[in-house]
This record gives structure tokens, C-alpha cells and sequence, in this order.
């Protein structure tokens, strides 16, 4: 409720905005006597772009009939009479109006509530200069704002110079005419008598002198208001250009590099309500100027004055056409990327937004967009205007859809809800590319005409490359290629161009977004951590993380080569901890329990001054997507003596079968998790429940003991250490001792009859 408080304190522009958002639609009653209710459901939580996400829009329009209902019936008295009936009358039109499309109604409130607090952000950034948006640029969004003053004043300016200019053109033709009446007097004075003739004559002359005078003294005034009208006008197009640059350029140029950094896992884009407002505003202001030019022009030509006017309004009709024209083909954008990572034959989604569709009325004759992928060189040269022929690189289903106009938000968009790439075209590849490093785009166009078939506009506009697979196993290396892409590619660059060598931060900073995103985790990648993969990446053994500040890593460092003494790259094996972690280990990185990035001798050298039982989790060097259990305990050969072990690495799908805290509950040898938490604070939690016990399979049952039993074996110190399982080290063998273990696993997977038919017979 603070919102509506705040919002029914604005004044003058922003207070006409706010009001503007209510109508039938969504009455402002509504939402002055539901604001607390409104304020508190989760509108945010919503896809509209998911259908199945409708079951929830139905559900928040139910409880907003509900609450109009319950808010009715507690009117009491001759006002609240009145009251009732019209919060009644409320109720059954919004369910009427929302109830076939309840995502409508999400949509509706969501533009509500963002536009409220845009507005107040805004009145509050005014009256407070130190304060600002969250994202630090007040200064900017209100020069952005006096600036649309400015043009308004000039326009409104000129509109006062045209009228004024009209109406003294209309009493010079008047004029004009009056002056052409007596000549044609005087030219039939020649029927009457001369004596008459003389004194008639003498009347009209003088008047028609002092008429001719006037008119040629009105015509220089005329010549001089239209000169000034022109200059004023390529005075308010060289601001409005200037402001188009500031929106256009800047302000939306950051808004799709930060929709760029997203795909990477940076901060969302954020809306795009206050990036169409002004572009709005800019068509709006466009628009008046260059219908002012044109009655200039009507007036010109019903009055043709001698001078430099004509040149200079034609020099006007061609730059605010080039304008309307560079906001019109730059605001058609995409608002939901495709995903980077397409794989064939399988549906995917996109829209696509004309931000300044509404205010030129485009929705009134919907214009269709068409889907096309198209590969790198053809991008190429439809960016230098060369004839592509209407080349494509594949097929995809579906790729045609109308524009819709939302009245509740104000916006013009066209939902590609169910595209699939049938096929796909590969060029030939250069030396070492493979096909997950091959980067395609989806083009977008449409064509449509504004102000009655006046200007007719064919707009295009790219996707972010896209990186097209034909099966799972691809997906890491398509990846590698959009996060790169994503990471480093400069604005405005030729398709799709990207350094070959980044700087290492360059390249942590964007490791870090993406594990980050992906763990869904604030816990991000430390200085140690950094230290570590640029010891893996590089191959070096300095632990100063300013060795590593001005050095660069290339591309095939990065995702081609493999590290050295694996079948691996730097990627795979990140991707591979990315992955294990999302899918099992999140809740454990969260609470600080994974250390992580370590490699083994500096898990031996934390772990040896520590007491016996102390352990501590690392992702492993030599599998992807494996961690490992180093723990510190006696040496069995030599009395006295201690040394770290480590368990073979567990993997996503050891995970699937026995998570990590009920692995560890399991290992009674392991008592603190390093540096000294007993492991029953950190992992209890997490473990089975006692209770669930009761109701797990005999097979389920068999399968814990027997892990318990084999685990208690090897690591028991009665047993005997000179067992060929354990190397020199102190590592179990892997191709011998957790082969063994996994085989139990699978056989104890297998349905109950499968494993014991033989003793049942």
C-alpha cells in the first residue's frame, strides 16, 4: 500500500501518467481500495509467456473478485450504498473482462505497478538529487527528462508561430484579393462616363497604391515569419536527433547489452516500460514537427512567396523523415531472446516488441513478422545492404506471426510461441571450428506504413548468435561459445566478431556471472577460487592472484585445447562442476560446506594440522564433474605417523543414487568438516530422515548396508592397509575399489524379483 500512498503524491505530468493507466479496463476504485491486496500477490512470480503459468492468473483474478466482493459487502450507510453497487458492478466486469485471458490481468497489473513506481522514483529523484535510480544514473534520466521539456516548449512554440503565420497569410490573401477587386474596378471603368470615370478612378488608384504598398511590405513579414518558423524547426530536429541519439544509442544499446550479459547469468535487462515511454515521446514530438513542416509547405505552396523557405523546408521534410525513420526501424527489438543453444527439432520461443507501435498506430492495420535463420556471413552482408536474396540457412516451423496490440500496457508485440529449426544449413568450417563454435542468427522483419500509407517502413532487426545442436552431448561446447560471444563482443561490431584473447579478469568476471546464475547462489567464485582456475588454465603453480592480472587466455585455452595430461578442456571441467553443482550440491556450496577449487596438495597441506577425521570436499582434477573427499588419519604402516586420504570422486550420478550428506553420515571416520565443524551441524539436515526408514524397500535397505558394509572395509584401520585397493599415496584405486561399489549400486537398483529369484528358488 506504501506505492498508491506515495503515487496519490504526484503532481502536474506525472500525476495526468498515473491516471492515464486506469479506465475500464482496470478502474482506479480498484486499485485505491485493493492497493494493500494489489501491492502484496505475486505478479512478478508470473510468465506471461507461459501458458501454463494461467492456472496462476487465474487464481490471483479469483481473489481479486473475491476481495471486490468482500470489500463491498462491508459498505454501510447512504455513501457506502452507492459504493457497494459500483464495487459489485466492478467485480463482475473484471471477471467478465479477464476471466477468458487472466494473463491479461497479470500483465495489466504488472504495467500498473511498474509504471507507479517509475513515476515515483522519478518525482522523487527530482525533489532529491542525491538520491536515484538503482542503477545510478538520475543525472542522466533527468537531463533525458528536461530535455523532453525543452522540445515540448519549442514545439508548442512553433505550433504558436504556424497558427500565427496562418492567420496572416489568410488576411494577406484576403488582402490580395481585395487588391485584385479594384483592379478589376479599374479596369471597368472604361463603360462609364468620364466625368464619373475620373473621380472613380481617382479613388480606386490611391486605394489600390496603398493596398500594393501593404502587400509587398506583408509579403517580406510573410517571407520573414516562414524563414524564422524553418529556423526554429531545424533547431527543435537537431535537439530531437541529439535526445534520439541519447535514447537510442545509449540508453538502448545498454539495455541489449545487458539483455547480452543476462544470457550469461548478469542481472536481468529490466523492463522496457520506461525505454518506450521515450520512445514515445520522441515519435509524439517527431510526429507534431513534421505535420507543422507540411502545413508550412501547404502554405507555401498556396502562397508562393519568392526566397530560400522552399529549399529549406524541402532540406526539413527529408531530415525529420530520415529521424522518424532511425527511431521507427531501431525501436523494433527483441523483447525474449531465442535460446542461444538451439537444438534441432525442438520447440522454442521468442518476441518480438515495436516500442513506438502504439503511438503511430501501427496496431490498426497488425503488422506480420517473419522468422528466418540465417548464418553468419549472410548476417554480414544484409548489414552492408547487399542482396541476400532471401537466403536463409535452414528451416523453422511456425515463423509467421501477427503483431498484437495490449491495451492495458500500451505495447505492440508479436509472440512466436512454438517455432522448431526443421533443418539446418552448415557452412565450411575454418581450420580448427567445429560445429559448436559455427554461430548462426534468427532474423526478424516485418513491413508496415504509418500516418495513412505515408511512410511505409521494412524493419529488420538480429537475435544474439545462436549456436544450433543436434544432440545433448553438444550442448557444453555450444555454450562455451555463447558465453565467450556473450562476454566479450564489443556493440555495433560486424557479425559476430569477437577478440580471440581476453584479458584473465576479463574472463573471471564472466565465469563468475555465469556459476553464480547457474548455482543460483550469492555465494560466488573467491579470490582463491579465481587463483586456482588460473592455475589450471595456465598451468602455473603461483599462488599471487596479481601474476595473473595482465595476462590473456585465448579461445583455444579456453574451450580447444585440452589441459594438460587430460581429454578435457578449461571449460568442460568448469561446466562439469557447474553442473554437478545446480543439480545436487547447491544447498551445500550456500552454506560454505565445498571449498571446492582446491587441488590435492593444498588439501593435504590445510587438512595435516588438523585432528584425525577432519575432511573437506574438492572437485576433482581428473573426472568431470567430480568431487572427492580428501580427510586426514593415521598412517596403518607406521605408528604415529598421518597422511591425507581421498575418496575416488563422486558424480552426478553416484548423487542420484545416495546423496552427499547421507554419503558422509555414512562414513563414520569422517568427524569434522574442515577446519573443525562436526559434521553433524553441517549435514544432518540434509540427510534421510530416521522416520523415512521404515518405509524404504527391503532392496533399498539391503542397498545401505551393503554400502555401509563395503565402506566400513576399506576404511577400517583393523583392516589390513597393505590392501592392493589403496595406492602408496593413499588414494583407493579407482579402476578397482569404487567399481566394485558401483556395481553393487547398479545391482541393488534392480528390481527385487530380478535380484533374488535365485534364492527364492
Amino acid at each position: 500500500m506504501a506505492l498508491w500512498i506515495q503515487a496519490q503524491q504526484l503532481q502536474g505530468d506525472a500525476l495526468l501518467q498515473m491516471q492515464s493507466l486506469y479506465g475500464q479496463h482496470f478502474p482506479i476504485e480498484v486499485r485505491h481500495y485493493l492497493a494493500q491486496w494489489l501491492e502484496a500477490q505475486p505478479w512478478d512470480a508470473i510468465d506471461l509467456e507461459n501458458q501454463q503459468e494461467e492456472f496462476k492468473a487465474k487464481r490471483l483474478l479469483d481473489g481479486l473478485i473475491q476481495e471486490l466482493q468482500k470489500k463491498a459487502e462491508h459498505q454501510m450507510g447512504e455513501d457506502g450504498f452507492l459504493l457497494k453497487i459500483k464495487l459489485g458492478h466492478y467485480a463482475t466486469q473484471l471477471k467478465s473482462s479477464y476471466d477468458p485471458c487472466p494473463l491479461e490481468l497479470v500483465r495489466c497489473v504488472k504495467h500498473i505497478l511498474y509504471t507507479e513506481q517509475r513515476l515515483v522514483q522519478e518525482a522523487s529523484n527530482a525533489s532529491s538529487p542525491g538520491s536515484g535510480p538503482v542503477d545510478g544514473t538520475p543525472q542522466k534520466y533527468q537531463q533525458i527528462n528536461q530535455t523532453f521539456e525543452e522540445l515540448r516548449v519549442m514545439t508548442q512554440d512553433t505550433e504558436n508561430d504556424l497558427r500565427k503565420l496562418q492567420h496572416s497569410q489568410e488576411y494577406f490573401i484576403i488582402q490580395y484579393q481585395e487588391s485584385l477587386r479594384i483592379q478589376a474596378q479599374l479596369s471597368s471603368l472604361a463603360s462609364i462616363p468620364p466625368a464619373e470615370r475620373v473621380q472613380r478612378e481617382s479613388g480606386l488608384q490611391s486605394r489600390k497604391s496603398t493596398l500594393e504598398v501593404w502587400l509587398t511590405r506583408e509579403a517580406n513579414t510573410l517571407q520573414k515569419y516562414r524563414q524564422e518558423l524553418a529556423e526554429k524547426h531545424q533547431r527543435t530536429l537537431a535537439l530531437l536527433r541529439k535526445q534520439q541519439t541519447v535514447i537510442i544509442d545509449d540508453e538502448l544499446i545498454q539495455w541489449k547489452r545487458r539483455q547480452q550479459l543476462a544470457g550469461n547469468g548478469g542481472p536481468s535487462e529490466g523492463g522496457l516500460d520506461i525505454l518506450q515511454a521515450w520512445c514515445e515521446k520522441l515519435a509524439d514530438m517527431i510526429w507534431q514537427n513534421r505535420q507543422q513542416i507540411r502545413r508550412v509547405e501547404h502554405l507555401t505552396q498556396q502562397l508562393p512567396i519568392p526566397g530560400p523557405t522552399e529549399e529549406l523546408l524541402t532540406e526539413l521534410n527529408a531530415t525529420v523523415t530520415d529521424i522518424i525513420s532511425a527511431l521507427v526501424t531501431s525501436t523494433f527489438i527483441i523483447e525474449k531472446q531465442p535460446p542461444q543453444v538451439l537444438k534441432t527439432q525442438t520447440k522454442f520461443s521468442a518476441t518480438v516488441r515495436l516500442l513506438v507501435g502504439g503511438k503511430l498506430n501501427v496496431h490498426m492495420n497488425p503488422p506480420q513478422v517473419k522468422a528466418t535463420i540465417i548464418s553468419e556471413q549472410q548476417a554480414k552482408a544484409l548489414l552492408k545492404n547487399e542482396n541476400t536474396r532471401n537466403d536463409s540457412s535452414g528451416e523453422i516451423l511456425n515463423n509467421n506471426c501477427v503483431m498484437e496490440y495490449h491495451q492495458t500496457t500500451g505495447t505492440l508485440s508479436a509472440h512466436f510461441r512454438t517455432m522448431s529449426l526443421k533443418r539446418i544449413k552448415r557452412s565450411d568450417r575454418r581450420g580448427a571450428e567445429s560445429v559448436t563454435e559455427e554461430k548462426f542468427t534468427v532474423l526478424f522483419e516485418s513491413q508496415f506504413s504509418v500516418g495513412g500509407n505515408e511512410l511505409v517502413f521494412h524493419v529488420k532487426t538480429l537475435s544474439l548468435p545462436v549456436v544450433v545442436i543436434v544432440h545433448g552431448s553438444q550442448d557444453n561446447n555450444a555454450t562455451a561459445t555463447v558465453l565467450w560471444d556473450n562476454a566479450f563482443s564489443e556493440p555495433g561490431r560486424v557479425p559476430f566478431v569477437v577478440p580471440d584473447k581476453v584479458l584473465w579478469p576479463q574472463l573471471c568476471e564472466a565465469l563468475n556471472m555465469k556459476y553464480k546464475s547457474e548455482v543460483q547462489s550469492d555465494r560466488g567464485l573467491s579470490e582463491d577460487n579465481l587463483v586456482f582456475l588460473a592455475q589450471k588454465a595456465f598451468s602455473s603453480s603461483s599462488n599471487n592472484p596479481e601474476d595473473y592480472c595482465n595476462m590473456t587466455i585465448s579461445w583455444s585455452q579456453f574451450n580447444r585445447e585440452s589441459l594438460p595430461g587430460r581429454n578435457f578442456t578449461f571449460w568442460q571441467w568448469f561446466d562439469g562442476v557447474i553442473e554437478l553443482m545446480k543439480k545436487h550440491l547447491k544447498s551445500h556450496w550456500n552454506d560454505g560446506a565445498i571449498l571446492g577449487f582446491l587441488n590435492k596438495q593444498q588439501a593435504q597441506d590445510m587438512l595435516m594440522s588438523k585432528p584425525n577425521g577432519t575432511f573437506l570436499l574438492r572437485f576433482s582434477d581428473s573426472e568431470i564433474g567430480g568431487i572427492t573427499i580428501a580427510w586426514v588419519a593415521e598412517n596403518p604402516n607406521k605408528a604415529g605417523e598421518r597422511m591425507v586420504w581421498n575418496l575416488m570422486p563422486f558424480t552426478t550420478k553416484d548423487f542420484s543414487i545416495r546423496s552427499l550428506a547421507d554419503r558422509i553420515s555414512d562414513l563414520n571416520h569422517l568427524l569434522f568438516l574442515y577446519p573443525n565443524q562436526p559434521k553433524e551441524e553441517v549435514f544432518s539436515r540434509y540427510c534421510t530422515p530416521p522416520n523415512c526408514m521404515h518405509v524404504f524397500s527391503c532392496r533399498q535397505k539391503c542397498h545401505h548396508m551393503t554400502l555401509l558394509l563395503f565402506i566400513s572395509a576399506i576404511t577400517n584401520p583393523v583392516h589390513d592397509w597393505n590392501d592392493p585397493m589403496l595406492d602408496t599415496e593413499g588414494e583407493f584405486d579407482l579402476e578397482e575399489t569404487m567399481d566394485m561399489a558401483r556395481q553393487v549400486e547398479e545391482f541393488l537398483r534392480q528390481p527385487m524379483e530380478t535380484q533374488w529369484s535365485g534364492q527364492q528358488s
